[in-house]
């Protein structure tokens, strides 16, 4: 396959509307993508969806598909008909799949049976019920080892099959240097990462009546916090655990506790009563009582989760973990309504995201992103703490060892942009997912080897399996009534080699 691509896009809200539409129009401009053509519910599909980069608008006309049950594993017929249909008229190359994740495994299935390369969005899959029913938080484990035996089935029909996981972090500058500086330290002194403290929290405030009339990160499906911006964390720190693995020191066992709150929790932080003081008109919009809201959000998913991992090598403890992983953090959020684009951005909502991983007595590596929202006219410094890009990464290095090693450095936003030829890739989010779909698109068009990709669904076992551990240790713990349950314990081998610690971003022409 080589030139321009014609992609499919299934699900298009605003996730797919803020992240992958961009980047699929960057890709349009850099001639790596052909048309794009959307598919989704018919309410979704009711009208043309624009994008596009600056002086260049496009409009993407979305075809609509009935929806089916999440218990379907395969897609039904009249679905699989009009996306054929699509496929043929508008000679589809390649798929997005970026609907709401409990129906991500019958989309990809579909595809890679038709033999169509897959973008695939995080989490890969989730279950209703995750929260509270171990049988649905254990299917997240099995349905990874379906698209794996999936994928490996597609790719023996044709060798050139790709299925790339849309989990960003991994092409962003500051965490692939994190990676490179664990690798790099592990060669040296052939000591892993012995233990990682991670937490990210997403700035989002809800209101009570929201957490009922406002579909948004399934909480009324029994998942949340976990099944979403919850998957990068799952992903992004077995990733870095990877690059200290050393012979004899592999990972192969984790061990899982979490603990977690749910919207009856967060009403007995903040109470409705608390709400009505703090915002006028609340009490006049609010048609539900405390005991209405603990009622109707019975059973619904984690709010926030925070997890304890022992990460383990033939019985051995090579590091321990901390990922604590939160909706209900600081927020900038002012206003009794929601604002275009509702509770997925705007509101207030900011993520911010600290790690602190330790290398035993050789390195001790903070990244933090200590991000604010404001306005050009604040004269804030955008790349400081409080900034709306601030990033920083400060290396700690034991300098004692005759290794030539700096004692600190402290890297900012300039420092961690990387270089890709005439092109660079900056140290957000955006960018990096502007890379993601870049990445893609240009193995397509062979200009990117299948050895340098990023992000292939076959290195993503360990993510899968890290997920379901905290979904069956938080659904083991609401069948005991809250109690202590047992430790959730799973095997943590990888089903391939993880890619190098670096790899050719130069080949991918990337843009901010």
């Amino acid at each position: 396959m080589s030139g321009a691509v014609n992609v499919l896009v299934v699900g298009v809200g605003p996730h797919t509307r803020l992240n992958h539409l961009p980047a699929l129009a960057v890709a349009q401009d850099a001639g790596l993508a052909g048309t794009v053509t959307g598919a989704d519910l018919p309410g979704a599909a009711a009208a043309a969806v624009e994008y596009g980069t600056p002086g260049r608008p496009r409009r993407m006309l979305v075809v609509p598909v009935e929806p089916f049950p999440v218990s379907c594993r395969a897609l039904p017929g009249g679905v699989r008909r009009v996306l054929e249909g699509v496929v043929e008229r508008e000679r589809i190359g390649a798929v997005v799949v970026a609907t709401e994740p409990s129906v991500h495994l019958p989309y990809a299935l579909w595809a890679m049976e038709r033999g169509l390369p897959v973008l695939l969005d995080k989490p890969l899959t989730v279950h209703p019920g995750a929260s509270t029913d171990p049988v649905a938080a254990q299917a997240i484990a099995d349905d990874f080892d379906i698209l794996l035996d999936a994928y490996r089935a597609a790719r023996r029909r044709d060798p050139r099959m790709v299925v790339s996981v849309m989990s960003q972090r991994r092409w962003h500058p500051a965490f692939r240097r994190v990676r490179e500086l664990i690798a790099e330290v592990a060669e040296a002194t052939n000591c892993p990462v012995t233990s990682v403290q991670s937490s990210h929290g997403d700035g989002q405030w809800r209101l009570p009546d929201e957490l009922v009339d406002v579909a948004y990160h399934g909480f009324d499906r029994g998942y949340g916090k976990a099944a979403h911006s919850g998957y990068h964390h799952f992903d992004t720190v077995p990733w870095w655990l990877s690059a200290g693995e050393r012979p004899g020191k592999e990972i192969d066992e984790i061990e899982v506790h979490a603990a977690c709150t749910r919207p009856a929790d967060f009403l007995a932080q903040l109470t409705v009563a608390d709400h009505a003081r703090l915002l006028p008109g609340f009490a006049d919009r609010n048609p539900y009582t405390e005991q209405d809201l603990n009622r109707l959000t019975a059973g619904f998913g984690e709010v926030d989760v925070f997890l304890n991992v022992t990460y383990r090598s033939r019985g051995r403890v090579m590091a321990l973990g901390n990922h604590n992983l939160a909706h209900t953090t600081f927020s900038q959020r002012g206003n009794l309504h929601t604002v275009a684009g509702g509770l997925y951005k705007g509101n207030g909502r900011i993520g911010q995201e600290v790690h602190l991983i330790q290398q035993g007595p050789f390195q001790a590596l903070h990244l933090h992103v200590l991000q604010t929202l404001h306005g050009d006219e604040d004269r804030i410094d955008r790349h400081a703490a409080g900034g709306a890009d601030h990033i920083e990464l400060h290396v700690f290095r034991n300098d004692r060892l005759g290794l030539g090693w700096e004692r600190h450095r402290a890297l900012g936003f300039t420092d961690l942009v990387e270089d890709c030829g005439d092109r660079t890739v900056l140290p957000t989010q955006r960018s990096a997912r502007t890379c993601a779909v870049t990445e893609f698109l240009a193995h397509l068009a062979g200009r990117v080897p299948r050895a340098e990709l990023a992000s292939d669904l076959a290195d993503h076992r360990r993510s899968a399996r890290l997920m379901a551990g905290a979904y069956l240790s938080m659904s083991r713990r609401w069948t005991a009534t809250g109690r202590p349950a047992a430790p959730v314990v799973l095997g943590f081998r990888p089903t391939a080699p993880a890619p190098r610690a670096g790899h050719a971003l130069a080949a991918l022409g990337a843009t901010r």
